[in-house]
């Protein structure tokens, strides 16, 4: 009786496994697990861009320390958002999607970087569908 219901048990998660939403919630979950904890340990590096040209000189002239230190610290954030999408994906994805709102302020109150604040916006509303899918998809989720 016990193998009969681990087997419908088992052909139960394969068939969730193969829905669209579970997909979908998979590559989100990949692509804000990995694109953030890069974008973060690049603060460090410069390989990517020169991060600090990103950082708007209101948000400098708050800081006790200098924009690039400000920076660094941002990067930490971010690869720590990342991991804790990757950890907790119900907890982490809208963590992510606040911190790009984040930026699309700073970059939009530079005037510059439209572009970039654009592509922030999809990355955003990426991360708050990866919050409403992790809600229901991932381990310890709701269920309908």
């Amino acid at each position: 009786m016990s193998t009969t219901i681990a087997n419908i048990d088992t052909r139960a998660a394969a068939a969730e496994q193969s829905t669209p939403s579970y997909q979908a919630y998979q590559i989100l979950r990949l692509g804000f697990t990995v694109a953030p904890i890069l974008a973060g340990i690049d603060k460090f590096f410069h390989v990517l861009c020169n991060w600090d040209q990103y950082l708007a000189p209101w948000v400098a002239a708050l800081s006790p320390v200098s924009g690039h230190n400000l920076m660094l610290a941002f990067g930490v954030v971010e690869a720590a958002a990342g991991i804790l999408v990757a950890i907790k994906p119900r907890l982490g994805a809208p963590i992510v999607g606040a911190w790009l709102c984040l930026i699309i302020v700073n970059l939009l109150t530079m005037g510059a970087y439209f572009d970039v604040a654009l592509r922030d916006l999809g990355l955003a509303l990426g991360a708050f569908a990866l919050w409403r899918l992790a809600s229901e998809l991932a381990p310890g989720g709701e269920k309908r």
